[in-house]
């Protein structure tokens, strides 16, 4: 039975929001406040050849990864002779596998109709603790993944539909906070569960055979979309490079651009080999990366599906930064190397569209890891946010104040919950005055967020852009560097290194300044009043001004 019109926009707008519903669900029945409150999580619907066919507005980081996992994930399965059965629920943090880092906990619920396999509903979700070195398990310091926490291959956590206990309790005794790990992994249970629900209703609905037809033309008409947005491009070749800090050295990811009018091939040859450090992306954090930075040149609403994946073809050499081989560490590779490789697509694509391509963000997650031993309670404790900071500026607008940008699309965590849980007094949290770069279109201001122990902590910190500032485009200038600093009880105050850990005493401050986004345009040509309004609500300082726009009297 073929579909119509109508059918295929009932279907496709079903498993939007099938799919929003699940990240509903789990946020709202998590425990911990990095999902709970952030949203760190992310759920989508694959159908029975692992494609997307649905998504919610989560973490492009997760949703761009997960067709990759799923396939990988199932490959796995079969290679071990383990058949996939209704009833089945799936496990897996293994990054060479599930495709970010092992905190991001995959779960995936194979979907049957009458014996019929009809697709998988799949979430992830960042727990705090996974184990390793380090509360809140991303170690700025790992030189290979086994340091970086408990590793889990697939294997099913839900068997005929009951929990597999000893599995459950491989991965609560292997944490600081059982109980949180628990009812986080309760909560993805529940979402893929509901995921499952909801898909069975709408394919009873429609009939298997008109819903498989309406995902297929969804699917295809998504592509012609993209080819169509493709044909009003320019065609060619175009090169791009950025960096990461690592101690004392840059790492350099390169990457090729060409466009085709029909497709995207991005070719990262010449990007440098992976390192001993936790800032290797594995393929699908790559993917995912290249993927986010294209759809970002379309029009907001295309749509996000296995029809717009298609036209992107991604070549990234084995044994380097943005495809590494295990066991190499790759936490950070999720957060920041992510965020490069979304730079450096639209540096190479700055020439080619330069009314589309805003200057640098921020670029860093800003990774703030925490831990210790409660005094009130005596148990351990851990918890991770990350920072946001300025986006660039952008042709005919500013760049945004204090937001997460590109691979990130989490909340803050209130200064509140985290007073009420953790042993933490915050002295600040505000705009950081001066620290986007100047332009005709200014870039937005990072964040300034200063907190002090109220009993001894231990921080890993894991950040970007303290040495390299974030680049201006078309005269502007570059935004001002992250900073991360340590002040004392005693009054003493030192510099962190954007990837560091540091003990924390009772009185002990840490002062966070992340990066603003770079400036777009020539400073000269900016509308004075913009200016005098960046002064008044203190986005700038007077040197600034001064020393930047000429063109205003002050």
């Amino acid at each position: 039975m073929t579909s119509d019109k109508l059918s295929v926009e009932v279907v496709k707008h079903s498993l939007t929001y099938i799919s929003e519903e699940m990240g509903i669900a789990l946020r709202k029945s998590a425990y911990s406040p990095n999902i709970r409150e952030r949203a760190d999580h992310s759920c989508a619907i694959l159908d029975v050849n692992g494609r997307t066919i649905g998504q919610a507005e989560h973490i492009p980081v997760h949703i761009g990864s997960l067709p990759l996992g799923l396939r990988c994930t199932l490959q796995y399965l079969e290679r071990q002779g383990v058949e996939t059965r209704a009833g089945d629920m799936f496990i897996v943090n293994d990054p060479y596998i599930a495709g970010t880092h092992l905190n991001d906990v995959t779960l995936i619920r194979p979907v049957f109709l009458e014996d019929e396999l009809i697709g998988y509903t799949a979430n992830k979700a960042h727990h705090v603790d996974i184990g390793g070195m380090t509360p809140a398990s991303i170690n700025s310091h790992a030189t290979e993944l086994v340091q970086e926490g408990i590793l889990l291959p697939p294997v099913k956590l839900m068997d005929a539909n009951k929990l597999r206990n000893e599995i459950v309790n491989i991965l609560a005794t292997n944490t600081r906070m059982p109980e949180v790990t628990l009812g986080d992994l309760r909560a993805q249970v529940a979402a893929n569960l509901l995921g499952e629900r909801r898909l069975v209703e709408l394919v009873s609905s429609v009939g298997d055979e008109a819903f498989q037809d309406s995902c297929a033309k969804m699917l295809d008409q998504t592509n012609e979309l993209a080819v169509a947005e493709y044909r009003k491009m320019p065609k060619g070749d175009w090169r791009g490079e950025d960096c990461l800090e690592l101690d004392h050295t840059l790492i350099m990811i390169r990457a090729e651009i060409s466009m085709t009018g029909e497709s995207v091939e991005i070719d990262f040859t010449g990007t440098d080999p992976q390192v001993q450090a936790p800032l290797n992306a594995v393929l699908g954090v790559t993917t995912a990366a290249v993927t986010f930075a294209v759809k970002t040149l379309m029009p907001a609403d295309m749509p996000l599906n296995d029809g717009f994946n298609r036209t992107i073809t991604v070549t990234a050499p084995e044994g380097t930064i943005v495809n590494p081989v295990k066991p190499a560490p790759v936490a950070g590779g999720n957060l920041e190397t992510s965020q490069r490789i979304v730079d450096t697509v639209y540096r190479a694509m700055a020439e080619a569209m330069p009314d589309r391509i805003p200057a640098a963000s921020h670029g860093s997650m800003n990774n703030l890891m925490l831990g210790g031993v409660h005094p009130e309670t005596g148990k351990t404790w851990a918890f991770y946010e990350t920072i946001g900071g300025g986006y660039g500026g952008r042709p005919r607008a500013d760049g945004v104040d204090g937001v997460h940008v590109n691979m990130t699309n989490t909340l803050n965590t209130p200064i509140e919950v985290m007073e009420h849980y953790y042993p933490i007094k915050f002295e600040a949290y505000r705009l950081r005055e001066g620290s986007g770069g100047a332009g005709e279109w200014r870039g937005g201001t990072g964040i300034e967020r200063i907190l002090t122990a109220k009993a001894s902590i231990r921080v890993a910190l894991l950040g970007e852009r303290c040495r390299i500032q974030p680049w201006g485009l078309r005269g502007g200038l570059p935004a001002q560097p992250s900073e991360y600093l340590v002040r004392r009880s005693n009054g003493n105050i030192s510099q962190l290194k954007s990837k560091d850990a540091v003990l924390l005493d009772v009185d002990d401050t840490l002062i966070l300044r992340t990066a603003g986004g770079g400036g777009y345009g020539d400073p000269r040509r900016r509308q004075p009043s913009l200016v005098k309004e960046d002064l008044e609500n203190q986005y700038i300082t007077e040197e600034q001004a001064k020393a930047t726009y000429p063109q205003v009297v002050t």
